[in-house]
């Protein structure tokens, strides 16, 4: 079983490595890094990942999974990328965003009609690409999954885990990663955080 993580310039590390912390641990599971061209790619922050695959190179996974980040904008016009999601697409079990990877989806024409999420600040960009946005953590439409922002992979992942291997694998896989949040503030939505709070993410 195939599983395809599409990386780029500007990705945030998180919506890759969380998900791919998961998935990896599924029995049979071989992961793909894929890239426009192979090599190390850096994600915001500056942290390197390293891609082992160009987009040639892998044309059937069984999953795919497109993270988010800043790099996502400039490649909403990238048709090499684009064509390339739709024929992933046509041939996957499941494809797969986390946060603002679902743009990348909607631009490749992956959304139209269905329900999606994305992150809180991006959600109002989905209906421009035909999807119905939903606030939920974790929105699953026919073969498309598509999580909020970034922390919601790793539950786009367990959710994926159950459905390709059962839920007690998922369970498992969720004990082994010891995926238990207490955070230590409520925050982690803009009505739950307040304006004050939400104002500081624009200075």
């Amino acid at each position: 079983m195939q599983i395809a993580f599409l990386l780029f310039d500007e990705i945030t590390a998180l919506d890759a490595v969380g998900p791919y912390e998961v998935l990896v641990r599924l029995p049979g599971a071989e992961v793909a890094f894929v890239a426009l061209k192979p090599g190390p790619i850096r994600a915001s922050g500056g942290l390197v990942l390293q891609a082992e695959c160009s987009l040639a190179k892998v044309t059937k996974p069984d999953v795919l999974v497109v993270p988010g980040g800043a790099g996502v904008r400039p490649l909403l016009g990238d048709e090499a990328l684009l064509s390339w999601l739709r024929k992933v697409h046509t041939g996957s079990k499941w494809t797969a965003s986390v946060c603002t990877g679902a743009l990348l989806l909607g631009a490749a024409g992956i959304l139209r009609g269905l329900r999606a999420t994305t992150h809180w600040r991006s959600h109002e960009l989905l209906s421009s690409y035909g999807a119905e946005p939903v606030h939920e953590r974790v929105v699953e439409d026919g073969k498309v999954m598509t999580a909020a922002g970034v922390s919601a992979g790793i539950d786009l992942a367990l959710t994926l885990a159950s459905r390709l291997a059962g839920e007690r694998v998922a369970q498992a896989i969720q004990l082994s990663i010891e995926y238990d949040p207490e955070p230590p503030f409520d925050s982690g939505r803009p009505e739950k955080a307040g304006p004050e709070i939400v104002a500081m993410l624009d200075r």
